[in-house]
Parts: C-alpha cells; structure tokens; sequence
C-alpha cells in the first residue's frame, strides 16, 4: 500500500491526495511536518508531500510523484492520448506554479503573523501575477468544461490547489480577486470545489489547520526571539 507522508494543510499533499482518490488508489496517510529529521529521511531537500511506494520506494515533489502515479495506474487516465495535448498540460500546470503559486507564497509569512506585506514586496507580487501569471493562463486555460478543454486531467487538479494559495493570500493580501482576472476561472475553481474529492480534502485540511497554525507561530515566534 502506499503512504503519504506530510500534513494536510499543505496544498501540495492535497493535490497529491486528491490524485490517489480520483484513481481510487488504496494508501494509508503519515503526519509529518516539514523540518524534522524523520522528514528528511525519506524527502531529500526535507520537503512534503512525500509518498512511500508499495516497492519501499520514498518519491517527493507533487509534480513527480503526480508523473509517477500516472504512469504506474494509467487505468484512469488524468493525462490526454496525445503528446501534443499531454504537453499543453503540462504547460498549464507549471505556469501556475511558477507564475500564480510562488509570487503568491512570498506572501504568506505575512498573512500567518498578522502583518501587511512591504508595498515594495505587494508590487512585485502583482507584477508577477499579472504579467506572467494571469496573462498566460489567460491565452492557454480553455474551461470548456475542464481547465485544457474536454477532458478532466492533472491540471485540473494541479490548478484548483495551486489556487489555494492565490485565494487564501495574494486575494487577502492585495486586496485584489486574482481568479477573477483570468475568464472562466472563478467559475470553474467553484465547481471544482463541489467535487466529492474537494471536499473530503477540505474537511481534512481544516481538521489540521489548528495544529499547523499553532507549529507556525511558534516557529515565528522562536525565529522573532532570536
């Protein structure tokens, strides 16, 4: 069976958790934080999520570990047949990452502590959001129905967690409704929402949010006191 290791709050294990229930997967979940030495034995740069194949194989980064269930269960399928469409996926997945999900993590220290973002720190959030992140997703997101068109796939998935991120704190922090800059989005982010899935995950991430916030301040309070 496999194990996923790390901790519900965070969007990366959801999305991977998201994957093993849509492929009806059998796998048992380990609480792990990231930091520790535990973690580090099985996740070289000490990072979740993490999954332990039924080889006893350890694979971390969601992106990965998403390519390798894909492969091992294709039976139902989260990638189109064609390379060409396979690769417009892909696109969409790591431009949402690098362009809507890390400038939108810069963000989050200063959301945990109760604090406002540096404008300085806000303007290159936006600038990166907009500039790359809303504009390209803009030209290459269908949402007719699925994020790349007809078919249900990975970017989906990948997508609606990456949002996570975007929603709970460049939406706060800038005071700007990010989603509803690209057409469609807002629309099919709810709807991925209703999902089944979505909200098993959900009702997992806010079972967990207290202790990771608790571990959080913590942190931020020990880093402070330095």
């Amino acid at each position: 069976m496999i194990t996923l290791h790390g901790f519900a709050a965070s969007n990366y294990y959801n999305l991977v958790k998201h994957v093993l229930l849509y492929k009806n997967l059998p796998f048992k979940e380990h609480l792990i934080y990231g930091g520790s030495d535990e973690l580090l034995v099985i996740s070289p740069a000490g990072k979740v999520p993490v999954i332990t194949t039924t080889e006893g194989l350890n694979l971390s980064e969601s992106s990965v570990i998403c390519d390798f269930l894909e492969e091992t269960y294709p039976t139902t399928a989260l990638y189109p047949d064609e390379a060409s469409e396979r690769a417009v996926v892909r696109q969409i997945m790591k431009i949402a990452e690098l362009y809507f999900e890390l400038p939108s993590r810069r963000l989050i220290p200063y959301a945990l502590s109760g604090t406002d973002a540096p404008e300085s720190v806000k303007t290159e959030v936006r600038q990166v959001l907009k500039n790359r992140g809303i504009n390209a997703l803009s030209r290459l997101c269908k949402f007719s129905p699925w994020i790349a068109g007809e078919q249900f796939t990975m970017a989906d998935i990948y997508v609606y967690y990456v949002n996570t991120i975007v929603n709970t704190f460049a939406t706060s922090q800038l005071e700007w409704d990010v989603l509803a800059e690209v057409a469609g989005m807002k629309e099919w982010n709810n709807k991925m929402s209703q999902l089944t899935i979505s909200q098993k995950v959900e009702a997992d991430r806010l079972a967990n949010m207290p202790e990771f916030i608790e571990k959080v301040t913590a942190q931020i309070k020990a880093a402070n006191a330095r």
